[in-house]
C-alpha cells in the first residue's frame, strides 16, 4: 500500500510540475525510448540471475504492495503460542510436546492459533530447534544453531532486494544510451529548420528523463520495500529466538516469553500488562507452574 501510495505521489508531482511549467505532454511519448530503457535494463537484468535467484525475485513480488504483517496484535499471538509450548514443556517435561513439533498441523497448541501457524518458516523455525533440544538435551549450541537459520533467511531475503535495486540503478545509463541514439537521429536532420531539430533533441533527452525517473521513483523504492520487508521479518524471528532461546535454558514460561518481548522494535512491542492480559485471554496460566 505504502508503495502504491509512493509512486502515485512521484507521478503526481511530475505530472504537476511539468503542467504548471506549460510543458507539452506530447513530447514526453517516445515509445521508441521506452522500449530501450526498460529493454535493456530487463535484459541486464535477466542476464545477472540465476535460476534460483529469479525464482526468488518472482516469489518476493507479492510483498510488494503488502506489508509484512508487523503489529503489535502479531506478536502477542505468537508469544501465546510460543507461552503454551513452554507451558506445557515446563509442566511436563520437555518430551510432552514432541508431538506438537513433529506435527504441528494435528496440534491442539498450534491450531489455537491458526493465523501464526500458517507461517510455515516460523513453524519450522521453532519445530526445528525444539527437535533438536529434545534429541540431544544439550542447550548450549541452540542459541548459535538459531543465529544461523536467521542469518541465512536474512541474506536469501534480501537477494530479491539487491536484483531489483541492480536493475533500478543500471536505468540511468540505459536512459543515456536511448539519449545518445536520439541524439544521433537528431544530428541526422541537422540541415532542417530549428523547431524541428528542437524538437529531435527534446525527444532524445526523454530518454535521459525517464531513465533517472524510473530509477529513482519506480525501481529504486521497490528494492528498498524489499529490503524494509527483510529487515522487518529478521527483528520478528530474532524476537522469537530469545524466547525460544530462554525456555530452552530453563526460565518459567513468562520470564522466557518477556525475553522475546524486550526484543520486538519499539512501535510494536506490546507493555508487559497487554501481554499478561493476552495470555490470560488465551486461557493460559500465568506465573510458575508446579511440577507435578
Amino acid at each position: 500500500m505504502y508503495l502504491l501510495i509512493g509512486l502515485v505521489i512521484v507521478a503526481a508531482s511530475v505530472g504537476t510540475g511539468y503542467t504548471m511549467a506549460h510543458g507539452d505532454w506530447g513530447i514526453l511519448f517516445q515509445p521508441a525510448e521506452f522500449i530501450i530503457i526498460l529493454g535493456c535494463g530487463i535484459g541486464a537484468f535477466f542476464g545477472s540471475q540465476t535460476k534460483y535467484t529469479f525464482g526468488l525475485v518472482v516469489k518476493s513480488l507479492k510483498h510488494l504492495f503488502a506489508d509484512p504483517g508487523s503489529s503489535k496484535n502479531h506478536y502477542l499471538e505468537t508469544l501465546a503460542l510460543l507461552y503454551a509450548l513452554f507451558s506445557k514443556m515446563h509442566r511436563e517435561g520437555v518430551i510432552s510436546i514432541e508431538s506438537d513439533v513433529e506435527k504441528p498441523e494435528s496440534s491442539p497448541i498450534f491450531s489455537k492459533y491458526p493465523n501464526i501457524s500458517k507461517d510455515t518458516v516460523l513453524v519450522n523455525f521453532v519445530g526445528d530447534t525444539l527437535r533438536v533440544y529434545l534429541t540431544t538435551g544439550d542447550p548450549a549450541d541452540i542459541d548459535s544453531l538459531m543465529d544461523v537459520d536467521i542469518e541465512t533467511m536474512k541474506e536469501e531475503g534480501i537477494l530479491p532486494a539487491h536484483a531489483v535495486s541492480h536493475m533500478a540503478e543500471s536505468l540511468p545509463g540505459m536512459g543515456i544510451v536511448a539519449c545518445v541514439l536520439g541524439v544521433v537521429l537528431a544530428m541526422g536532420k541537422i540541415n532542417e529548420p530549428p523547431e524541428v531539430l528542437g524538437h529531435y533533441i527534446a525527444a532524445a533527452l526523454v530518454g535521459t528523463f525517464f531513465g533517472i525517473l524510473a530509477c529513482y521513483g519506480l525501481f529504486g523504492p521497490m528494492g528498498a520495500k524489499l529490503e524494509n520487508y527483510v529487515a522487518e521479518e529478521h527483528f520478528y524471528f530474532n524476537a522469537i529466538k530469545e524466547a525460544v532461546a530462554a525456555a530452552i535454558r530453563g526460565s518459567t514460561p513468562l520470564i522466557a516469553v518477556e525475553y522475546g518481548r524486550r526484543a520486538i522494535p519499539y512501535p510494536f512491542r506490546p507493555s508487559f500488562a497487554e501481554m499478561e492480559e493476552r495470555l490470560k485471554s488465551g486461557g493460559q496460566v500465568l506465573g510458575k507452574p508446579h511440577h507435578p
